[in-house]
């Protein structure tokens, strides 16, 4: 790329800190042409804005870019009101370990805690959402600056970082010595620096799988974080049985014959795991890999078996033992479970083979169970439709290399639970950190930036829809081309079935006016599709997936379906 560059008289900090974002792989900035300075700098160093409408849809935007690109990403806003839109964002980045680097405009030097407009304690704002925020004061110190938020935001546990700018500072122009030495380090990569677990800890480990009578292993978010899915595919081609959790579906291919899929609270009737449930309550030995044990995950701590022996890798020193006591195995888990499987290759296995083909019967049949009770308790052909005729219709087009992203609430149990993972490493983005809704969207945009020759599906409830609906226009000016489906069924489906299964009534905002999502978007020149009969729904979504612009697909659904739950169950309230 020939990229023309002012005289060195003429640079700013504003191309002193584009430089330097540039350095660290930054292509894209997530941003509304501001910090204005930094943005007009920015093409000059071969970096785009990719121009959202709300913050708190950039911030999503940038935390699913990190997900797929395994790349820093920047998101930027002005102080005041457009920093506090920020905080949602960074605060699931925050819970679900994902790096962001946001680089927030503040007041001029001089207008400092003199009620300068906009002005705000950003400090305390994003205190609670964050690993590291500093303010650079000092022009001449804008690359030691940016390399500690990059540093912060990809090393150890990842995470946000907040690095505060003022608008005065990308004005000034640095003494810049001709001969001085230049850094060249590029830190925008995750994890930046991977560290294994104690070797004498994973030869213990290696012993107690391999003696083990009934392990299992429960591979959270952590594994995609890290780039381990071949690795963990390698530690259950010795014959353990491996489960995910939400965040960490595709960690290995769910069609192979030790794969449990994904468990958790959704593990009733009609669940993909409600088959494979024993395995888990059974295990003697439990092997968790960069998972947070969070309540979700667990069934509210009611799956995980109490008396097992618990053996956790993650990065998080503080995650492990949290609700489950562990062997510590502290460190990345691409290091550790390489590590483990290569003690565990050292090992007597024969337990492990000696299980093993009747352990594959038996996670076959569990499979075979889930499909037969789709079948007994669904009605694929009703209208309303039910979301898993839709499922099971886009799980048979579904490219393996595309890319199923989902709004909070039932939009991520209806992804998880209805989609297989075909390949080890395939990415199923879900907000699991806050699971916050409206971030389906900007999610979907995200992936979309960072990987634009695969196909991006994103799968959001009405309700998550309404919040982010501007973002349409984004992804239509941006030539990011993705394919949406709303779940059109009038109500809060999670708000207002949780009311009824615990008080048998629901509050009245549950409701929604009817509205045409599908005009919506042609409205601002996407495509826009309704579909009210189950079998519309496969050829519109084999248009869109062709199609090189963004497509809604509005399909009205059964505002009484509701995923598979265990709370829900025999709650007869939820059969109205």
């Amino acid at each position: 790329m020939n990229i023309a560059l002012p005289p060195t008289d003429n640079r700013t900090g504003a191309h002193v800190m584009a430089a330097a974002l540039a350095r660290h792989g930054v292509t894209d900035i997530f941003g509304q042409s501001l910090p204005s300075a930094l943005i007009l700098a920015a093409p000059h160093y071969g970096i785009r804005q990719v121009g959202y409408r709300t913050e708190n849809g950039g911030a999503a935007m940038a935390d699913a870019y990190a997900r797929v690109s395994g790349r820093v990403p920047v998101v930027t806003a002005q102080n005041g009101p457009a920093a506090t839109l920020l905080v949602p964002g960074l605060a699931e980045a925050f819970k679900a370990s994902v790096p962001v680097v946001a680089i927030v405009q503040d007041v001029h030097r001089r207008f400092t805690d003199r009620n300068a407009f906009q002005e705000l304690d950003h400090f305390a704002l994003f205190a609670g959402v964050t690993k590291w925020i500093r303010r650079v004061a000092d022009v001449a110190r804008i690359d030691d600056y940016v390399d500690m938020a990059f540093t912060a935001a990809a090393s150890g546990r990842p995470g946000p970082a907040v690095l505060m700018v003022p608008v005065d500072l990308l004005d000034e122009r640095p003494e810049l010595a001709p001969d001085a030495p230049r850094r060249q380090a590029d830190l925008g990569t995750w994890p930046l620096d991977r560290m294994g677990a104690d070797p004498a800890r994973v030869a213990e480990a290696a012993a107690i799988l391999a003696r083990a009578e009934r392990p299992v292993v429960i591979a959270g978010g952590g594994v995609h974080g890290s780039g381990a899915a071949a690795e963990l595919t390698r530690l259950q081609d010795l014959g353990l049985p491996v489960a995910t959790t939400v965040m960490g579906k595709g960690a290995v291919a769910e069609t192979h014959p030790l794969s449990l899929g994904v468990v958790g609270y959704f593990m009733a009737p009609g669940g993909r795991g409600s088959h494979q449930r024993d395995l888990v309550t059974g295990a003697d030995v439990v092997l968790l890999v960069g998972n947070r044990t969070n309540q979700n995950g667990t069934d509210s701590w009611q799956l995980y078996p109490p008396k097992a022996r618990y053996i956790h890798i993650d990065i998080d020193g503080a995650e492990i033992g949290r609700n489950y006591e562990a062997l510590r195995l502290k460190g990345d888990a691409k290091l550790t479970l390489t590590a483990l499987a290569d003690a565990m290759e050292g090992a007597d296995l024969s337990r492990l083979e000696a299980r093993r083909p009747g352990l594959e019967s038996r996670v076959a049949e569990g499979k075979a169970g889930f499909e037969r009770d789709l079948d007994t308790l669904v009605d694929m052909d009703a209208a309303p439709i039910r979301p898993e005729r839709l499922m099971r219709d886009l799980d048979s087009v579904l490219p393996e290399d595309a890319i199923a992203v989902a709004d909070a609430s039932y939009a991520s149990i209806w992804i998880a639970n209805g989609l297989t993972a075909r390949r080890a490493g395939q990415r199923f983005i879900t907000p699991r950190g806050l699971a916050g809704l409206g971030w389906g969207l900007p999610f979907a945009i995200g992936a979309k930036a960072a990987r634009p020759d695969v196909p991006v599906v994103c799968l959001s409830g009405d309700g998550g829809f309404g919040h982010v609906w501007s973002e349409l226009e984004t992804a239509r000016r941006m030539r990011l081309p993705v394919t949406l489906i709303v779940l059109n069924n009038q109500i809060l489906g999670y708000q207002k079935h949780a009311e009824l299964s615990l008080f048998g009534d629901h509050t009245d905002v549950v409701h929604f006016t009817a509205v045409d999502h599908a005009a919506i978007a042609r409205a601002v020149g996407c495509e826009g599709v309704r579909v009210e009969r189950p079998e519309a729904f496969l050829p519109a979504l084999e248009a869109a997936l062709k199609s090189d612009t963004t497509t809604v697909i509005d399909v009205v659904t059964d505002e009484r379906a509701h995923p598979p739950i265990t709370s829900f169950m025999g709650k007869d309230a939820l059969d109205y």
